[in-house]
């Protein structure tokens, strides 16, 4: 167990991070996430507040779906959180950032946006077996699709469920009010879930190139200069942080978020510098060993000149290590198992 956001979090169970990370990427786990926020926002203006705060569009998407989103600082663009939105109904809005951020985001929100997290646990299922071990108890959950959100039943008990996840595999987040959170975990670990840990967590979104708030995205890191322009929707209006972010889009990026590879088993770390033709010239945001591919990889702004299939160095430890720029995912999901 270890302090996170103001968590106690599971860092790995007894089988350890590796084991869980192959049983994510090979049959399917649940994870405890009850330390990410929701701030549930309602009322018949509770779109409007939130397509001004936000910067994607939830009018492409519409009640019953998720969304991926940005709230940004107003000053310099750079992102206060990145946020999924589960779209309830059609005035419920279930805004879920990340563990340490939720007050800022109430406040940025405004009136109408409650922090309802102590209320619920959130349990992540996620891994290619993950609907066919949910099915036999509870059929109407394993049939949510992807960024699908609904809320059945389990046992009597009204639940929140998403198909949202943050692996690079295929699963749903299940918000179960809190009361009834030990009950249900106990219930898909004796479907066959494995349980596992936030250090497992880390090493799969690292292959599967998703950015983390404090690493890849934070204060002096942008929308855009994290890749993540396509989140950003500049035809449906006004939104916070818009006039800075648009400055910087007519200027151009200083730096670029890249992934890369490294030929061995070193893993890089975070704030090693990224040499471009010997000198410093970027830095890595996270790094590891991937398990799966069982070589180095990592995330890291560079130039924004420096492209895929580049060669670039690591300085790990006083020794240029050799890296290629790549093309994210570092490992693309398994194929979901059939439920029947």
């Amino acid at each position: 167990m270890v302090p996170f956001g103001g968590w106690d979090m599971p860092l790995a169970y007894p089988a350890g991070t590796l084991a869980e990370h192959r049983a994510c990427r090979q049959r399917a786990v649940a994870f405890d996430v009850s330390h990410l926020g929701t701030v549930r926002t309602t009322g018949p203006d509770a779109l409007e507040r939130l397509q001004r705060a936000l910067t994607n569009d939830l009018t492409k998407v519409g009640p019953g779906r998720a969304q991926y989103t940005h709230l940004l600082d107003p000053s310099d663009a750079s992102v206060v959180d990145d946020i999924i939105v589960w779209w309830v109904d059609d005035d419920r809005f279930d805004v879920m950032p990340n563990a340490s951020n939720t007050d800022g985001v109430v406040g940025a929100l405004g009136e109408g946006a409650v922090d309802v997290t102590a209320e619920r646990a959130v349990i992540a299922l996620q891994g290619p077996a993950a609907r066919r071990l949910l099915h036999p108890i509870w059929p109407e959950a394993a049939a949510v699709g992807r960024f699908q959100v609904v809320t059945p039943s389990w046992n009597g008990v009204t639940c929140t469920v998403a198909g949202t996840g943050y692996t690079g595999e295929d699963g749903l987040e299940v918000a179960v009010p809190a009361e009834h959170a030990g009950p249900f975990w106990d219930a898909v670990l004796a479907a066959g879930f494995e349980p596992a840990g936030l250090g497992a967590r880390d090493t799969l979104r690292l292959e599967a190139g998703l950015p983390l708030h404090g690493h890849e995205l934070g204060p002096g890191i942008t929308p855009l200069q994290a890749g993540l322009g396509w989140v950003v929707s500049w035809d449906k209006g006004d939104f916070r942080g818009r006039a800075a972010l648009a400055a910087e889009r007519e200027r151009g990026v200083a730096r670029r978020l890249r992934a890369l590879t490294v030929a061995g088993r070193r893993p890089p770390r975070a704030d090693q510098a990224v040499l471009v033709g010997g000198e410093p010239a970027g830095v890595v945001t996270s790094g590891n060993f991937s398990p799966i591919l069982e070589q180095g990889i990592a995330l890291a702004f560079c130039p924004p000149g420096v492209a895929i299939g580049d060669q670039v160095a690591i300085d790990v430890r006083g020794e240029a290590v050799p890296a290629t720029v790549v093309k994210p995912p570092f490992v693309a999901a398994t194929p979901a198992e059939p439920t029947a």
